[in-house]
């Protein structure tokens, strides 16, 4: 099952450094909720929807998509009642709007999401939050001199598997941290070219959430070795037919957080896993955290989260612990960041993080290019787990 037949069938300290004011926000509903405007109604729209839908403090408004029939077709399909736009622009002068929810190929994210921002809407984008480090920090640099809030995908640290490794990690159960891994990829998306283009690649779609994961754990990353290939050069797509692949495909990063901790991550779109996208039964992990007293295993995803192998013992058996997933859904960040805006409360998912990663991935693919170690610039408030 591709992605695009799963998502239709299955249908913090540093925000508060950023933006520590609500004042600018002027457009708040009478009735307490905040009206939400969905641009980009492509298939990750199946699953935003109706978890928007799911919360009582949120109303969606407006649906936005360049084919227009597709956000009309949503508008139907999840009996949103939302006015329907093909333009951001018509969408920014239609109905009023509180939060933009930013779904569209990953190469727009920046732009819209600085359209709204000007026009003083609060944003959620999905992954990536824009295409280059500069633009992102241009973006909550913006956000922050109009009292307004934005969010990047992903949301893996409101997992409970995330802050039970998170609490692992800081009281000492596994000793001293020396190295973490990280590893998710599949044979590629087949609905769309944008994965392919310039801009597009495994990092921001894939890696991303291992990096957040692992910095989330670990720590901010202080340099980055990275290397990054084309394993297929052409991939035919529903779209476009046969196009020309220009971002990686294959990836591999070693990076180096405090105290001597290195981490590695590697995603790609040419990783065989007979799970594909239906990660339920996944028994497997992606993510390994070792020290010298223990290590830690994520079975399944860091979106999609069936437990933590805990080892600490020389003669017994790793256990299994962790396994609720407490309502955690990979496409909650719209939601709980939009209720984060009524309750006046910071949610764990933090914009610096966000700008973080997207320092990792340009850093990685300039590691790649030049052979030689980068450092990176930015931070973020962390632990994330108090």
């Amino acid at each position: 099952m591709n992605r695009r037949s799963f998502l239709e069938l299955t249908a913090t300290a540093g925000a508060l450094t950023l933006i520590n004011s609500l004042e600018g926000w002027a457009s708040v509903s009478p009735n307490k909720k905040i009206r939400a405007a969905i641009i980009g109604c492509g298939s990750v729209s199946n699953r935003y929807i109706p978890h928007l839908q799911s919360s009582d403090k949120i109303e969606i408004v407006s649906l936005c998509d360049i084919k227009l029939e597709r956000a009309e077709s949503q508008n139907k399909t999840y009996k949103v009642g939302a006015k329907t736009y093909r333009h951001i622009d018509e969408m920014l002068d239609g109905v009023p709007f509180d939060m933009m929810v930013t779904l569209t190929d990953m190469q727009n994210h920046g732009e819209l999401n600085r359209k709204a921002l000007l026009a003083g809407k609060h944003v959620w984008s999905e992954k990536p939050l824009a295409n280059t480090y500069k633009e992102g920090k241009a973006l909550v640099d913006l956000a922050k001199s109009k009292k307004l809030r934005i969010w990047g995908a992903p949301a893996v640290v409101n997992s409970p598997q995330f802050a039970f490794m998170s609490r692992l990690i800081q009281e000492g159960k596994l000793g001293r941290i020396s190295s973490a891994h990280g590893q998710y990829g599949h044979t590629g998306p087949t609905w769309s070219a944008f994965f392919y283009e310039k801009g597009g690649g495994s990092m921001p779609d894939l890696g991303v959430y291992n990096m957040t994961t692992l910095t989330g754990l670990l720590g901010p990353a202080r340099s980055i070795m990275a290397m990054t290939s084309i394993v297929n050069p052409e991939r035919t797509v529903d779209d476009k037919g046969k196009i020309k692949v220009e971002a990686e495909d294959n990836a591999h990063l070693l990076l180096e957080h405090d105290k001597g901790v290195i981490s590695h991550i590697m995603c790609g779109f040419n990783y065989f896993d007979p799970h594909g996208h239906e990660a339920e039964n996944q028994t497997l992990h992606s993510i390994q955290i070792y020290g010298d007293y223990g290590n830690i295993r994520l079975i399944g995803y860091d979106w999609e989260t069936n437990g933590v192998m805990v080892d600490t013992s020389w003669d017994k058996p790793p256990v299994l612990m962790s396994k609720d997933k407490g309502g955690y859904v990979w496409q909650e960040g719209a939601t709980k960041t939009a209720e984060s805006l009524l309750s006046n409360t910071e949610p764990l998912i933090n914009v610096e993080h966000s700008l973080h990663v997207l320092e990792i991935i340009e850093a990685a693919r300039k590691s790649s290019a030049t052979g030689k170690k980068i450092k990176l610039k930015s931070t973020f408030p962390w632990p994330v787990i108090k």
